[in-house]
């Protein structure tokens, strides 16, 4: 007797109407706890946030069916969700009551979710330690800054003249990187960051110790991002002039992760991450696709660093420490390594975090640290952890 496939009853809660309900609750859900906790000024609602996202991932974390019903829920309506978060993100400046606080957060989170997705392509992808996102991230914002201030070059040619210029010095730091492995790979990128904070705070072309003053804003089409934006009868402060432009660039950051892990090179990665020696028999060349997971690292965190420059006006060497860097690698692990996702979502915590705590004073740090711990508790893995690649055609 032939076995028949099982049927799913239509109460079960799938289908395309189920699928669409399930996005729209995630996405315009996570939207209003964010607004909440962007806008909130008082202790109490903070907290009740931060237990009630906590409570989010525990049921996550002992309710997997939960979580897989909702990650199918996105893939079935893939489209509907890119158009209802796009219409969200550009919505979102509007619902704001006109707080310069919160948009300055928002494109803080932002940027520093474009550099944690760069050092994923090296950490989550492939498994390299990589201490030195934040001295690319310093790269690009100096070479966009002095194009800027001493040559005239518009924004929009310091943004790829940075880029490159940071590739160039990842690629530098790979070379000597892969004569080495695991601990000793971390401690030269350490050495590099270092290297690169020094060069900045002693050099006099650099500004020194007193850094870059006047980096000029960007101009689009005659219209200044240090300018409002008038829309719609609305007058938006000048932040979201840069909360837009910073939103493209964490697009752009989605889509290079996303073509990218889909690619060989994707594979390579996450070939190497799974095993060396193995990947390196299978005929993969393993001191390419490192140095190559460096150099697009640099790449993506050079354009953050340009817009960072250009939106706060003045850059100096104590922005782009070896902190950054630890801060960047935490938001990696903390969201989900290899998780696009996840990534972001803890970029976007440990930005906003610091300062809405910051009512606890001199405690507010430790409350931090107690949170993310508290948070990796619940989710060893990350706040979304790396799920299995799908092989054989698109998911």
């Amino acid at each position: 007797m032939m076995h028949q496939p099982p049927v799913i009853p239509a109460s079960s809660g799938r289908g395309p109407v189920a699928d669409l309900s399930i996005v729209a609750a995630v996405e315009l859900g996570g939207a209003v706890v964010l607004g909440v906790f962007l806008l909130a000024d008082d202790p109490r609602i903070i907290v009740a946030l931060l237990g009630l996202m906590g409570a989010g991932f525990a049921l996550l974390q002992f309710r997997p069916a939960i979580e897989e019903r909702i990650v199918a829920a996105f893939r079935a309506a893939r489209r509907a969700a890119m158009i209802l978060g796009a219409a969200v993100v550009l919505v979102y400046p509007f619902l704001m009551q006109g707080s310069s606080y919160a948009l300055h957060l928002l494109i803080i989170a932002q940027l520093y979710s474009v550099l944690a997705l760069a050092l994923n392509f090296q950490l989550g992808s492939a498994n390299i330690p990589n201490f030195a996102t934040g001295a690319s991230y310093g790269i690009g914002a100096y070479t966009s800054a002095l194009l800027a201030i001493n040559f005239g070059v518009s924004f929009w040619l310091t943004l790829p003249a940075a880029a490159l210029v940071a590739t160039f010095f990842g690629f530098a730091l790979g070379f000597p990187s892969m004569r080495t492995r695991e601990t000793y790979l971390a401690l030269v990128t350490i050495a590099f960051a270092i290297v690169i904070h020094q060069l900045l705070n002693n050099f006099s072309w650099t500004g020194g110790p007193n850094g870059l003053v006047g980096v000029p804003a960007p101009v689009l089409f005659g219209h200044s991002f240090a300018d409002p934006i008038e829309l719609f009868g609305r007058r938006l402060p000048s932040q979201a002039n840069f909360y837009y432009l910073s939103a493209a660039l964490v697009a752009l950051a989605i889509i290079s992760a996303r073509r990218l892990h889909d690619s060989r090179i994707g594979l390579a990665w996450n070939a190497l991450r799974g095993d060396e020696l193995a990947a390196r028999c299978q005929g993969i060349n393993v001191v390419w696709y490192k140095i190559l997971a460096f150099a697009v690292d640099a790449f993506l965190a050079a354009f953050a660093g340009s817009v960072y420059a250009s939106y706060v006006s003045y850059i100096s060497p104590d922005n782009f420490t070896f902190l950054v860097s630890v801060t960047i690698m935490t938001m990696v692990i903390v969201g989900g390594m290899d998780n696009t996702l996840g990534v972001i979502l803890g970029a976007f915590l440990l930005t906003m975090l610091p300062e809405k705590l910051r009512i606890f004073a001199d405690y507010r740090l430790l409350f931090v640290s107690v949170i993310v711990i508290l948070f990796l508790i619940l989710r060893p893995q990350g706040l979304f952890p790396q799920r299995p690649r799908s092989y054989g055609g698109r998911e």
